[in-house]
């Protein structure tokens, strides 16, 4: 795919935050592992008093909400990201908070000095990015020596893998954007960081309303070629693998933890 169709997907999908809900949504009413990733990776974060942290592709934000200590220890905490409706929603979820900067900005060219930040934080979207190593050669710039950076993504062995085996039968196939995934997100950092840690994430999906997996599926630009397909047919399909009434579906997901 070429930089400017993947551009303007990311564009498409992200342009307010109404697909990103639908998918947030189905694994937080599903997931089997309660503390929630959102949490578990905010849980890996090191974050000290004085620090100034730099988050790009924030998204909606919701994982500041209910942080302010961690936030009131940051000098300065910027939250940004591609799109400005993503923006315009995490202003709203976090308008308690009145000391985070908001700024639209493209991690292949971060408008800040060298070794600005203590963190930098891209989680779930180093795989949409036109040119990955100049993205990354970015966060390495701006990062202070001592500074580390966080980006959690998926596996190529969890949901879509699962999902895309099931409808198989249609000609579905998991066209799963993996150019960073768990797989091979380690050999891509470290052509970059000297240190790099990867930490799994333990989960899986028990749906139980099959009509949010549907949701679910026609949410993502991965499955696009289910257009063609009638949503009751999806539904009876994932409705024969069901067990004592539930999907049960599994996931991979875990972040790198890098340091230079």
């Amino acid at each position: 795919m070429s930089n400017i169709n993947e551009t303007n997907i990311v564009k498409q999908q992200y342009k307010s935050s109404g697909n990103l809900n639908t998918r947030i949504s189905i694994h937080e009413k599903y997931s089997t592992n309660k503390l929630g990733f959102g949490n578990w990776i905010f849980a890996n974060y090191v974050i000290e008093n004085g620090m100034k942290v730099l988050e790009l592709g924030c998204g909606t934000g919701d994982m500041w909400i209910n942080k302010k200590r961690e936030i009131d220890k940051c000098d300065r905490l910027i939250l940004s990201d591609f799109s400005e409706g993503m923006l315009e929603t995490a202003k709203k979820n976090l308008s308690s908070y009145k000391d985070i900067e908001y700024q639209v900005i493209d991690i292949q060219n971060i408008p800040f000095e060298d070794e600005t930040f203590d963190i930098v934080i891209a989680n779930m979207m180093l795989y949409h990015v036109p040119d990955m190593e100049l993205g990354i050669s970015e966060v390495k710039r701006v990062l202070k020596d001592d500074g580390a950076f966080y980006c959690a993504t998926f596996g190529e062995h969890g949901i879509m893998e699962y999902l895309s085996n099931l409808l198989s039968e249609y000609g579905i196939t998991d066209s799963t954007n993996k150019n960073f995934t768990l797989q091979n997100g380690n050999s891509i950092l470290r052509k970059a960081f000297a240190d790099v840690r990867r930490e799994n994430y333990e989960d899986s999906l028990v749906v139980t309303n099959i009509s949010d997996i549907v949701d679910y599926i026609y949410s993502l630009s991965g499955m696009t070629s289910l257009s063609s397909v009638p949503r009751g047919k999806v539904e009876q399909i994932l409705l024969k693998h069901t067990k004592n009434g539930a999907l049960n579906i599994p996931k991979e997901y875990g972040m790198f933890i890098c340091h230079k």
